[in-house]
């Protein structure tokens, strides 16, 4: 009997020793429901492009005598960039100075011949012919007086066009010419390409389904706000601007409308050419409630987020709205200031307990861990002392030197 009472204690040890500690709390994060103002803003692809672009020619034919400016100069609107030798055109206005001159001269004595031919014709002393011939030569030499004149002001304009200056404020591109070389009127390519950089515009797409929002929260109308940001160097600085253009037509090809918008870029940190990013400001919704994107959980019933309320998961419904950056807008479900749980929630049930990480000390998971390992020691020891107390309880219950 005392034999079968040290198994029973033994048994009953072993089943002690396997038994399992309770399943922890599933650990989560959370972070708050915020209600606030926030901005509808369409981000964009841009490109940088100047606000104006002139190929500057020449509209005379000439040698070069003098280049003003180098590649790269800033100029001035007005700003002599390049000469051609005047002398040929200056010699031309010459001649033709001469000749109005001359045709004046033979004009005045034209009309006092006419006139003294009408007092003649009066008394019969010349004929009707000869009287309407004096005329017609008045009519003919203030025509060549008034074709001499027109001459004279091109040849006026031909010198002054020998000067070529800047028709825009701006920075000049890549000189195609040099001091000596020979131009053409109107020939290709451009002597100088100058750049308007202050200021630039910004042209970007937006797609159909942003640019009916466009319409109907702002209009096309209104002068909108653009966020502008280089892709590449410090993207941080951002340069604001003002939509001032929106195209008549979706482009079929790629279903989006072209925008542009004005930037003053004082700073110069925009240039021709340059990639970027653009964000139109339409409206601003008050009152929003956000909740960040990891924190929304879509199953086939719906989407949902779970919140922390007495160390519980609860699960509650929500209607999700628009991503605006790092957070995502809550349309129906929550009032704001909610502790939404963030991370952990493929772990979690409606109503099940949970533990707080930030709650947690330094290691606590591991800690919980040793805790739970200490108690599966401590439970092991119980059974073999219990194991160890029966057979000590089997030999005391024999006295020593008999046999049971």
């Amino acid at each position: 009997m005392v034999a079968i009472g040290a198994l029973t204690i033994a048994g009953v040890s072993a089943c002690k020793e396997t038994a399992r500690p309770p399943r922890p709390s599933p650990v989560v994060s959370t972070k708050s429901a915020t209600k606030g103002p926030l901005p509808y803003v369409v981000v964009a692809n841009g490109v940088v492009e100047p606000n104006r672009t002139v190929a500057v020619q020449s509209l005379v034919s000439g040698m070069i005598t003098n280049v003003a400016i180098a590649e790269g100069d800033e100029v001035r609107q007005g700003q002599v960039i390049l000469q051609i030798d005047a002398r040929p055109f200056r010699a031309e206005l010459d001649r033709v100075r001469g000749t109005l001159a001359r045709d004046e001269a033979q004009l005045v004595r034209a009309r006092g011949d006419s006139t003294r031919f009408a007092a003649l014709a009066k008394d019969g002393y010349i004929t009707k012919q000869q009287l309407d011939q004096s005329f017609a030569d008045v009519s003919a030499l203030a025509a060549t007086v008034d074709g001499d004149r027109a001459t004279l002001q091109r040849a006026q304009l031909d010198l002054e066009n020998s000067t070529i200056r800047a028709p825009i404020a701006g920075r000049t591109g890549q000189l195609a010419i040099q001091t000596g070389n020979l131009v053409r009127a109107q020939a290709e390519p451009p002597l100088v390409t100058i750049n308007e950089l202050r200021p630039v515009l910004v042209r970007f797409n937006v797609p159909e389904r942003d640019f009916a929002e466009l319409r109907s929260r702002a209009g096309l109308n209104k002068p909108l706000t653009v966020s502008v940001r280089p892709n590449v160097g410090d993207s941080s600085r951002a340069t604001t601007g003002t939509l001032t253009f929106v195209n008549n037509s979706v482009d079929a090809a790629n279903g989006s409308v072209l925008l542009k918008a004005r930037v003053e870029n004082v700073d110069r940190n925009l240039w021709p050419g340059e990639f970027v990013t653009v964000g139109l400001q339409l409206s601003v919704d008050v009152d929003a409630v956000t909740v960040p994107p990891e924190a929304v959980v879509t199953s086939a019933s719906g989407t949902f987020v779970y919140v922390l309320e007495d160390g519980k998961a609860r699960r509650i419904g929500v209607k999700v709205g628009r991503q605006s950056g790092v957070s995502i807008k809550i349309d129906s479900g929550l009032a704001g200031g909610e502790e939404v749980i963030v991370e952990g929630q493929n772990r979690l049930s409606d109503g099940a307990k949970v533990e707080l990480r930030s709650a947690m000390p330094s290691g606590g998971g591991r800690g919980r861990g040793r805790g739970a390992g200490g108690g599966d020691s401590g439970a092991s020891s119980k059974p073999s002392g219990g194991e160890g107390g029966g057979r000590e309880g089997g030999r005391d219950s024999v006295p020593r030197g008999k046999t049971p």
